[in-house]
């Protein structure tokens, strides 16, 4: 079983874990030398998604239900997050380092993210939506928390197309690290 304390050490080094499937009870450390961030004063919310955000389709919400969010998440045809890896996120969570922002309609859960926080950094795990834009809306509402709170660092881990639109790049390895220090010293 992955230990909390264990998985903070990690992220503090730059490493984070992964399965390599649902049903996988291995978990694996990971420590790309190319490293995704959002720099949080250059995020970019397209221009469709910043009327869609101001006109409030969704309520939204933070740490209101992490565990269903770990768990949609999950719930893909191909994914990492194997049930050790809930678990242990699960714990974080009860000890106040893992945290969800949610979108919710009509009651029900559409959208989310989840991920740690760490002094002034913060770590995306992973996203899901079941409404369209959803998990784009979490994001937003994501950055202007970290920005509201003086955030410095956000770590996408890797870069995806649906994160290059919000200004998403890729750093190296002495960068990112650079970055983490200041961000948790």
């Amino acid at each position: 079983m992955l230990d909390p304390n264990e998985l903070l050490y990690a992220y503090t080094k730059g490493y984070f874990p992964m399965a390599e499937s649902q049903g996988d009870r291995e978990v694996y450390w990971y420590q790309p030398e190319k490293r995704g961030i959002i720099p949080l004063d250059r995020f970019h919310i397209p221009k469709n998604l910043k009327r869609l955000y101001t006109q409030k389709p969704f309520d939204l919400s933070i740490d209101k239900d992490f565990e269903s969010v770990i768990r949609f998440c999950a719930e893909r045809s191909e994914t990492w997050i194997s049930e050790e890896i809930i678990e242990a996120y699960l714990g974080l969570y009860k000890l106040g380092f893992a945290h969800s922002f949610e979108c919710w309609k009509n009651g029900e859960l559409v959208g989310g993210l989840y991920g740690v926080a760490i002094r002034k950094a913060f770590f995306g795990e992973s996203m899901f939506h079941k409404e369209s834009n959803a998990s784009k809306i979490a994001l937003i509402h994501l950055v202007q928390f970290l920005i509201d709170n003086d955030f410095e660092l956000l770590d996408t881990q890797y870069i995806n197309s649906h994160l290059l639109q919000f200004g998403a790049q890729e750093i190296d390895h002495q960068r990112y690290m650079d970055l983490l220090e200041k961000a948790i010293s």
